[in-house]
This record gives structure tokens, sequence and C-alpha cells, in this order.
């Protein structure tokens, strides 16, 4: 059976004025009826995950990420997946440039005119670090609810693994190509960077890696490197930005392919037959017999006649939607076994195995037991309904904070101490704290 992804990028919320307000809640009401019923559609009738490739806020804000929540949860639950099965990477809207320090200002004008060595030399200092992160402020607690944290260092961030057969997986790689957005861009004379803390991702026998970028290598000043190291490790590369549906399959050589598909804008401010409304349904399955990754991309785009979604036959393959890529990770390890008995009727397609794995730094952390009912919906909660000083409140009152500690309270401490507090059987109190904190704020009292 295919894992079954739907996959939206550029989605703008915050930007509506005058009668496009009512415009774009209408088409994002009518994309998650359309998701719905073509999901139904398919093997399972649910989706494995979602896929957003950037831009999800206008401008970087909190209001903005409080509307795509609601809108996100309302989609996932609709096509039938877990909320912490979305992944996002961050695009050049949703950098805050209100949150652009002076001396921001001067990094990032030092790395435009120089390149990947001043690069490096900026991220690896944490104090020139965090002056550029912080403009991802607001962005990096949305995507933290969702556990598909931003990598604060700079590096790609993976902790999504799906298992299509045994021993043939894919792994989602996140990559931020917006670090050094300043709304000056010009794929004409590329400025901005991937980092090779980025692009050289690893390589894993049966594993076949799957990238998620907001800009295409051509808005990218180190690209060369960037696209030598992904033709050869990675076998897709999904993006958004240009709001211009198109797939390319590149044969790297014999036996390795490597795709690009870039994504239409899922509501541009203003849309016409060219720049429409659109998203993509994404099947990725393993081709037993070429023992290969097969992707089968289903584009869907409005229709201004019928104004709803429909199959897109122009865009992204249209009537051939199917393509088999040369896998190379796949064939160096073991072949899966063959089944040994006859299966019974009805259960020849085997569901595919969607898990969250370690991430980078994860041994770092308190590991928290997967079994905890709740703890998802509730890291959710944590990070998106709370303000900061709410969630200071809580760790203080929960006893995670030493009041003699002089640590700086950055976002990845706040998780650590999350998570510490859900290994210590302490997640009833932490769900208790949320809603009286909650509830004080809405004028509940807090004995409500």
């Amino acid at each position: 059976m295919p894992a079954i992804f739907l996959h939206l990028s550029d989605i703008h919320f915050g930007q509506e004025r005058d009668e496009r307000v009512h415009i774009h809640a209408d088409v994002k009401k009518q994309l998650i009826l359309d998701a719905q019923d073509e999901i139904r559609k398919l093997p399972g009738g649910v989706a494995h995950g979602i896929l957003v490739t950037g831009d999800i806020a206008h401008s970087g804000s909190r209001t903005e990420y409080a509307d795509a929540g609601v809108w996100l949860d309302t989609l996932a639950e609709a096509v039938g997946c877990e909320a912490h099965r979305i992944q996002m990477v961050p695009g050049n809207h949703d950098v805050d440039r209100g949150k652009l320090s002076t001396s921001a200002t001067h990094l990032l004008k030092d790395i435009r005119k120089g390149g990947a060595t001043e690069y490096e030399k900026i991220l690896a200092n944490d104090i020139d670090r965090a002056a550029l992160f912080a403009r991802f402020k607001d962005y990096a607690q949305f995507c933290e609810g969702y556990d598909c944290p931003l990598d604060t260092e700079g590096r790609y961030s993976t902790n999504l693994l799906v298992e299509l057969a045994p021993g043939r997986s894919i792994r989602f790689i996140r990559m931020n190509s917006s670090l050094l957005c300043t709304g000056a861009e010009n794929e004409k004379k590329p400025e901005l960077m991937v980092g090779a803390r980025q692009f050289t991702v690893d390589r894993t026998d049966g594993e076949e890696t799957v990238v998620l970028i907001h800009h295409p290598l051509n808005w990218i000043k180190d690209n060369e490197d960037a696209a030598r190291y992904l033709r050869s490790r990675a076998r897709v590369m999904i993006s958004g930005h240009e709001h211009n549906p198109k797939v390319d399959v590149e044969p790297v050589k014999e036996g390795k392919d490597f795709m690009k598909l870039a994504a239409g804008a899922t509501v541009p401010f203003k849309s016409d037959e060219d720049y429409t409304f659109c998203y993509n349904i994404i099947e990725f399955e393993w081709d037993s017999e070429r023992d290969a990754l097969a992707v089968t991309v289903h584009p869907r785009s409005w229709n201004f006649r019928d104004t709803c979604f429909e199959a897109d036959e122009k865009r992204l393959g249209g009537k051939n939607p199917k393509h088999v890529l040369g896998s190379p990770y796949f064939r160096k390890a073991t072949p899966p076994q063959a089944r040994t008995e006859p299966a019974e009727a009805g259960t020849d397609e085997v569901e595919p195995i969607v898990e969250v794995v370690a991430a980078l730094d994860t041994e770092k952390e308190p590991a928290v037991p997967p079994e905890d009912a709740g703890y998802r919906l509730l890291l959710l909660c944590f990070f998106r309904d709370l303000s900061e000083g709410e969630r200071l409140t809580l760790l203080v009152e929960l006893d995670a904070i030493d009041t003699d500690s002089d640590e700086r309270i950055t976002q990845a401490v706040e998780r650590k101490l999350f998570d510490w507090l859900v290994s210590k059987g302490r997640i009833s109190l932490v769900q208790a704290m949320i809603e009286k904190l909650k509830s004080k704020r809405s004028g509940g009292g807090a004995d409500s």
C-alpha cells in the first residue's frame, strides 16, 4: 500500500485584504472538502502525512500562525492524519522582518558579500546564529508544537521515517533556505545559502531521502555544491516559492534518478489561469519489480467556472503522474523477503509504517515514551496555545526550572523541560496547568 501525503505550499495566512478575505476563506474550506473526498478514494482512505514547503504565514507573526494552526488541524482531521505527521519548512514569508536587529543586518550583509566560508563562521558563533534565528521566533514556536522543530544550529532536520516495505524506507529531510531572506531576493543574482551543514545528508542502505525546501536551487548562491550532494544522495526534492508547478526527473547515472517537484501556491494573493489555487496528493511506494521508489503526483487545481478543486491534467505530469526512480540505496540493502505463505483474500496490501524517529540531537534530551497517551496533543497545546510567559509560569510552578539557575530559557530548553516533565510521569499535571493558564487568560479565574 502506498504512503499518501498531502502537499501544500505558499498558503500565506494573513495576506488577505478586502474581498480576498472571503474568497481565500472559501478556497481553504473547499480544499479541505476536496482533499477528504480524494483521499478516501485511495488505498487505505487516509493520509499518512502532510507536507508544507514554506510560506505558511505572510509576515511570520503569531496571529497568522494561530489561524494557520486551526486550519491545518481541521485539514489533518479530515484526511485522517495525526498532527505530529505534518512536516514543514520555513519560507521567506515565515521570516518576521520586524525582528531584524542591527547586528543581524550586518551579518546578512557580510554573508551576502562573501559565501560559504563567511556563512559557516557566523553559524559557528552562538551569538551571531541567535541573531539570525531570532526572526523565526513565532514560526519556530509553531512548528515545535507539531513536533517538527526548526534546527537552530543551521543543520538539516529529520524525524520522520516511512517504511514502504520491509527494509525499504523513505526519510524526510527538512532544510531551511530562508535564513538569509530580507525580501530583496533575486534569482538572477542568488544570495541565499543552503550551507554544507544542510546539504551533506547521510547515506543509509535501504533508505531513500525526500528533501523538503522552500526555494528551488536556482535561488541559492551555493547551488552547485548543494545540487552535487542532493543529486547524489537524495531521490526527491520538493520545493515551493515560485508558484509555478513543475516536475523534472533527472537521470544522474545508470540506476540513479533525482526528481525535482516544484509546487504551485496553495493560496496566491491573486489567482488566474496560470497561477491558480492548487495543492498535490502524493503517493510514495516501493516498486518491487525494479526495487525502486515510485512517486505518483495527483495535482489538484481550482476550477474558476465551478469554483471548486479538480484534477489538473496539464501540470506535474497530468495524465501520466507516476515516476519510478532509480534508487541505489534500496538496492544496496538486503532484498525484502518474499511471502512464504499465500496471502489471505483482501490482505495483500500492507499499511506503510510511519514512524517519528530520533532527531539529530535527541541523545542530549530525556527520552519520552511514545506510548504516553496525549503527549503529542499536549506538546501542540504547550507551544501553540500558551504565550512565552505562560510556558515559563508552567515550568516554574511544576518545578522544572531551578530558580537558582542562570541558564537562558530558549525554545529548545523549553522543549527539553517539557519532555522531562512527561518522562517523570507528570503529564496530567502539565495538562491541568495548561487548562488553568488558558482559563485564567480568558477570564475564568485562577481556580476555574
